[in-house]
């Protein structure tokens, strides 16, 4: 049976203009996202991960329609339609956001300071229109519950400064989760948390995805985090997807020298281990109307003088669905 595809993603853009003058049109854009494609079947997760400044957010935000694309397609397929995304109408908004919600990095600022938590897990469903006001009340107390805010009592009507960081970000997930999305954009959820709370709140995210058949974008930086939440790996760098697989291949077998790089980054506990230099240089191509050759070339330890005057390269299968853009690999 062939798995269907969640989100299909073709050739994704997102150029930002810069210098814009009153009486003349921009001419210098700053290439946030720039033609990336990849998909996510019914069910499974697909991990991106690279740099701060890489583009990972933006990505999440063009698929939840807070942000607008240059160019490319985007589809959601909810098992009985595709609905696509790139130009999806402001009317139909409200149906998209049913099934389609976001998990924002910072706790602290993505729920409303003057909401308790009871409104701000109800929103959605008033928003929505689910249910009656008793029906709402029990779905909230079910969803804190479910994310581990227990007895409910308890939660309902404290407000956010009440609570911990790791306690704000459960009252996002169970927001995320109250109108029963079919998919999710988390972006990076874990990294303001304390590495005692990690753990715990990534294997509640896995639970959730279970139960409700979620389909995750998990955005992260930590290689680590991005192994245990999603099959498939996808490394991004300057906008572009340079590396793309199944996690365990792409990680145990990493193809590109950014990836190479990413992963000698990693520390060894062992002290006795000694781990080569990944050799990058030091340089960095600007993302303002950056050149068509590699993305990489300005660091890359293997590029020559054809990196230099093509393209940049296309993903390209090296064997067994792993994907790379590099002509030298």
């Amino acid at each position: 049976m062939i798995q269907q595809n969640r989100i299909t993603v073709s050739g994704l853009k997102k150029y930002f203009p810069v210098e814009r003058g009153m009486f003349r049109e921009p001419r210098r854009f700053l290439h946030a996202v720039d033609d990336i494609t990849f998909s996510i079947p019914a069910g499974e997760s697909l991990s991106l991960v690279g740099e701060s400044g890489c583009g990972k957010t933006t990505t999440g935000r063009l698929l939840m329609k807070l942000c607008q694309p240059t160019g490319g397609s985007m589809q959601l397929n909810d098992g009985q339609q595709t609905i696509d995304l790139a130009n999806l109408k402001r009317k139909d908004l409200r149906t998209f956001r049913r099934k389609a919600q976001m998990i924002f990095q910072d706790p602290y600022g993505s729920l409303n300071p003057r909401m308790t938590v009871f409104d701000a897990v109800a929103e959605p469903l008033n928003v929505q229109q689910i249910g009656n006001g008793m029906e709402r009340e029990l779905r909230v107390a079910d969803m804190l519950a479910l994310v581990g805010l227990t007895p409910p009592s308890a939660f309902l009507f404290r407000f956010p400064h009440e609570l911990s960081g790791g306690q704000r970000q459960r009252v996002a997930i169970a927001r995320a989760m109250a109108v029963n999305p079919i998919f999710v954009v988390a972006d990076e959820p874990t990294s303001m948390l304390d590495s005692s709370v990690r753990a715990g709140m990534m294997n509640l995210m896995l639970e959730l995805a279970g139960r409700f058949h979620v389909s995750y974008l998990y955005i992260a930086h930590d290689l680590a985090v991005a192994r245990y939440m999603g099959r498939d790996l996808a490394v991004m760098y300057l906008g572009k997807i340079v590396e793309q697989g199944n996690t365990e291949e792409v990680l145990g077998h990493g193809l590109h020298p950014y990836t190479l790089a990413l992963l000698s980054a990693i520390p060894v506990p062992d002290p006795r281990v000694n781990r080569p230099p990944a050799g990058i240089k030091a340089g960095v191509t600007a993302p303002l109307n950056p050149p068509a050759r590699c993305r990489f070339y300005d660091r890359c330890p293997i590029g020559d003088d054809y990196c230099l005057n093509h393209d940049h390269p296309p993903l390209e299968d090296k064997g067994a669905g792993h994907l790379a853009a590099c002509y030298k690999v």
